[in-house]
């Protein structure tokens, strides 16, 4: 739609910002490019021989996790996912080196140059020297616990309305519904805040073959990619959307409702995310890659940002955490999404309303839906939504990697009302505040391991500089004048610029898997998180993928002076 941009993202980290989608084979670096770093490599090989498979599928791995970390479980009838061999642990203990047993860790330069991999850093444009924006900027990261990893965010500018969009999207039972939520929704988003007179101005763009109005510019990491097999695909469904709202304008010039825009543009992505897959295509890689995404599913916690007007559509159990600071200086954390899981007494009753009364003792069992899905409303996982017919039929008239498939050709247990899933979104409304001065958007990885308070408090600090001068909390912990030493060392080597972070979200990260019980960084800890194979790693924790917005108070404080 219009020429790449280049741009150098703020810190002097390398970026990518762009209206057009950029292409690219790359994949986020994974953490086993580093492994080569720990002389022990007989633990990889142990551990790799220690699980096997009985059939491959969308969502199989060869990594055992405990039912209790996986999004998805499969019915115990079904034994897809893989399972540990008899005694494996047996096996891996009765093993004996002739060697005396070592410790190696990462150095710090090399942990560094793990939790830095994917992390990308985003300034908003000054105009006349001043920044008219509500937002500063973002800085975002991954880390990874799968092989490849799952989750995906997205970061983009509306150019045709105001506002910025930000994203984080959670996959399970793979990375294709995920992949194709992060390149699609923002555009259906976008598209539903249009006005009927640029929408008309699109339609006749693309009628009369001329160049398309740009209407995101992304900003992204190099390592993020778009599907460009995809992409024809994929702008011909998003042209239906649009010429059908074309088609229902009454003539009336009303204000677009953002909350009624997001809740749009979630159900029709995953309308057509559903509608590709039956209808299929008649390239073969097309028609495996539009299944392998209605069959696997995520997440979105999606914020659109415009001026001092913050709203928040998530589905899902990603998050949305406000960073506030009081008049004395302190941080709280104002929650500004619900999960959708069990954990939910709302989601539940909601599930249980609209099936009969004879399941409501089987809709959500084990605290997951039908027994085997985490959360409770998802893009995708079209096994949740089809009809047992209609399955089938798709099964039988796929490619053979489908029909040769145990999970696809699997029914869940008690299934007789579908659909049972949704990906409508709940949207939360805030009106940002001077004292609002960050958002944090992330998968369950890191509030899996994190309090929310934690969070906040790590973020606040980190960017206001503060956290070298906080005391030392030692949370009733009995410690010796060693430990304290310690800490105090650690934390004067921290101000070297070996470990001083750049990226708030990286920073975050660092606190999430290497954390001790004093809440400080353990570089120990950290270095033995980040060494785990990736066989053991999912087993400690998911995939991680934060964004940090940062808010201008300087100008959400003039928009409150204008009222």
């Amino acid at each position: 739609m219009a020429t790449c941009n280049s741009q150098s993202g703020s810190r002097g980290i390398p970026v990518r910002s762009s209206s057009l989608p950029l292409f690219s084979d790359a994949m986020p670096a994974p953490t086993q490019l580093f492994f080569p770093l720990i002389r022990n490599c007989e633990l990889s090989r142990i551990y790799g021989t220690a699980c096997y498979c009985h059939h491959k599928h969308l969502c199989c791995s060869s990594t055992y996790v405990p039912q209790s970390r996986l999004r998805y479980t499969p019915h115990p009838a079904y034994a897809t996912f893989c399972r540990p061999k008899e005694n494996w642990w047996q096996y891996t203990q009765g093993r004996r080196y002739a060697s005396t047993p070592q410790k190696f860790y990462l150095t710090p330069p090399q942990v560094n140059s793990i939790l830095k991999a994917n992390e990308y850093s985003f300034k908003v444009p000054e105009f006349d020297g001043k920044n008219v924006s509500s937002i500063l900027g973002f800085d975002s990261n991954q880390l990874p616990a799968n092989a490849p990893i799952e989750d995906r965010r997205s970061a983009a500018t509306c150019l045709q309305t105001r506002g910025m969009l930000l994203g984080v999207f959670d996959g399970h039972a793979g990375c294709a519904c995920s992949q194709a939520v992060s390149e699609r929704l923002f555009y259906y988003i976008a598209v539903s805040l249009l006005p009927h007179e640029t929408l008309l101005e699109i339609e006749n763009a693309v009628e009369s073959g001329r160049a398309l109005l740009p209407i995101l510019q992304w900003h992204k990491h190099p390592n993020d990619y778009f599907s460009k097999e995809a992409s024809k695909l994929y702008f011909n469904s998003l042209r239906t959307y649009w010429q059908e709202l074309i088609d229902l304008y009454t003539g009336e010039s009303t204000d677009i409702d953002v909350k009624e825009a997001l809740i749009n543009a979630f159900k029709r992505l995953d309308n057509d995310i559903s509608l590709e897959a039956q209808v299929g295509d008649p390239n073969s890689f097309l028609n495996y890659l539009v299944l392998r995404v209605a069959f696997s599913g995520a997440t979105a916690c999606v914020a659109h940002v415009d001026g001092v007007d913050l709203h928040v559509a998530n589905t899902g159990d990603s998050r949305a955490m406000l960073g506030v600071q009081e008049e004395d200086g302190s941080w709280s954390a104002l929650t500004l999404s619900n999960d959708h899981n069990a954990q939910n007494e709302r989601e539940l009753e909601r599930l249980k309303l609209e099936h009969p009364k004879n399941e409501a003792k089987s809709v959500v069992k084990q605290d997951r839906l039908l027994g085997l899905l985490m959360p409770f409303r998802a893009f995708g996982d079209v096994k949740f939504k089809w009809s047992i017919d209609l399955q089938k039929r798709v099964i039988e008239s796929g490619p053979d990697q489908l029909n040769d498939n145990e999970y696809t050709k699997f029914i869940p247990p008690n299934y007789y009302t579908p659909p049972y899933l949704t990906a409508e979104p709940e949207v939360t409304y805030h009106r940002l505040r001077p004292q609002d001065k960050f958002l944090v958007l992330a998968t369950d990885g890191l509030w899996e391991t994190m309090h929310r308070q934690d969070v906040v408090r790590i973020v606040g600090e980190y960017l206001t500089g503060m956290h070298h001068q906080q005391p030392i909390a030692v949370g009733g912990y009995k410690v010796t004048l060693g430990q304290m030493h310690g800490l105090l060392t650690e934390r004067r080597a921290k101000m070297s610029s070996v470990f001083e972070d750049q990226n708030a979200a990286t920073h975050l990260i660092r606190h999430a898997v290497g954390n001790n019980e004093f809440g400080t960084v353990d570089h120990e800890r950290l270095s033995k998180m980040l060494s785990l194979p990736e066989e053991l790693a999912r087993m400690y924790r998911d995939d991680i993928t934060i964004i940090v917005v940062q808010f201008n108070s300087h100008v959400v404080g003039a928009y409150q002076n204008q009222e």
